[in-house]
């Protein structure tokens, strides 16, 4: 249908906002994070956050902007049922904050596990914003086969990780994940068309491999008990009522 083509300028347009303003500050280009960790930490953190993940935030919500004026967009923050999206964020958060997490900032453990878990989410949804609050909405037109992998591709792309040392098999490894995230995630939300539940998972890849708040700050074995934990809570969440959301595509 025409009005669900895909639109390369707006395309165009998210990738030239996301792509140099998050890593601006993802690779610390004008040496600002410095300056910030003189900062409290409970501003520090999530100040961070909001500067590493505003690219791809402000590109999508401009592109989105752009993209309702020609259809009408599926996906929303919480999608067909907020409060279940809301309650699966709680899960990870709840569970972090009981069992606390070792820190360099002098902050007592629980505390600095809720900060850390929320600042985390925080910047999956603004993330998320991106790559399936928008981007899946841009190709929606496309089947599964071909919609996820795109995505997983400029989702690798955006992070710039090639620029650093790292050998083409990480690089390899890397972009294979993502594209496997991106179908993952990308079933979660066109199940329940919210940027939240999909931020929920997006969360779950953060903490394994890359999250420098709490890498170092709780036993890998506790960690992959916590994760196994919020994952069981999620799909039963998910899958309470579900008569009453629309099943993920499955076509191909």
């Amino acid at each position: 249908m025409k009005e669900n083509r895909i639109s390369y300028k707006r395309l165009f347009i998210f990738l030239l906002i996301a792509v140099p303003l998050s890593n601006i500050f993802r690779f610390d280009v004008f040496g600002t994070k410095a300056r910030l960790e003189e900062l409290p930490a409970w501003v520090y953190l999530p100040l961070t956050a909001v500067l590493e993940g505003s690219g791809v935030l402000t590109g999508a919500l401009l592109a989105l902007y752009l993209l309702r004026r020609q259809r009408r967009t599926q996906i929303s923050f919480g999608g067909t049922s907020p409060g279940k999206a809301l309650l699966m964020a709680l899960v990870p958060v709840l569970l972090l904050s009981f069992t606390g997490v070792r820190n360099g900032y002098d902050l007592q453990p629980n505390l600095y596990g809720f900060m850390a878990v929320s600042v985390s989410l925080l910047y999956c949804i603004m993330e998320e914003y991106g790559w399936r609050g928008y981007l899946q909405e841009e190709l929606r037109a496309l089947k599964p086969l071909y919609r996820y992998p795109l995505i997983g591709l400029i989702w690798y792309l955006w992070h710039l990780s090639f620029l650093v040392e790292t050998s083409l098999s990480e690089n390899l490894f890397f972009l294979g994940m993502l594209i496997f995230g991106s179908w993952g995630i990308g079933q979660v939300t066109g199940s329940t068309r919210s940027v939240l539940a999909g931020a929920c998972f997006h969360l779950i890849i953060q903490l394994l491999m890359f999250n420098s708040l709490i890498k170092d700050g709780i036993d890998t074995s506790l960690k992959l008990t916590l994760l196994g934990i919020s994952v069981a809570v999620w799909l039963i969440i998910l899958n309470t009522g579900r008569k009453k959301i629309k099943a993920p595509e499955n076509r191909v």
